[in-house]
C-alpha cells in the first residue's frame, strides 16, 4: 500500500484554533494550486470535530477544490482534489 503522505502535500491542523485553521487551510490550499499538485491531505484529527467541520467549510468555497473526502481509512484527514491549472 503506497503512503499518500510521501506522494502529496500534508497540512497538519493539530493546536490549531479554528481561526487560525481557515487561514492555514486557504493558503495550503493556494499554493497547492501553484504547484500544480493533483491531491492534497489535510490532518485535522477526530476530537470533538471542531477543526473538521471548519476544514470542510472552508474547503466547500474554496476555488481551487474540486472535491473533499474523509479518508475512509482515517476519519482524521480529509484527501483534497483540487483542480487543474
Amino acid at each position: 500500500m503506497m503512503n499518500l503522505y510521501n506522494r502529496y502535500p500534508v497540512l497538519d491542523l493539530h493546536g490549531f484554533d479554528r481561526d487560525y485553521a481557515r487561514i492555514m487551510i486557504n493558503d495550503f490550499i493556494m499554493d497547492c494550486y501553484q504547484m500544480r499538485s493533483e491531491k492534497a491531505i489535510i490532518i485535522h484529527g477526530i476530537g470533538s470535530g471542531i477543526l473538521r467541520k471548519t476544514t470542510q467549510e472552508v474547503l466547500k468555497k474554496n476555488r481551487y477544490v474540486l472535491d473533499a473526502k474523509l479518508d475512509f481509512f482515517n476519519p482524521g484527514e480529509t484527501i483534497v482534489v483540487l483542480k487543474e491549472k
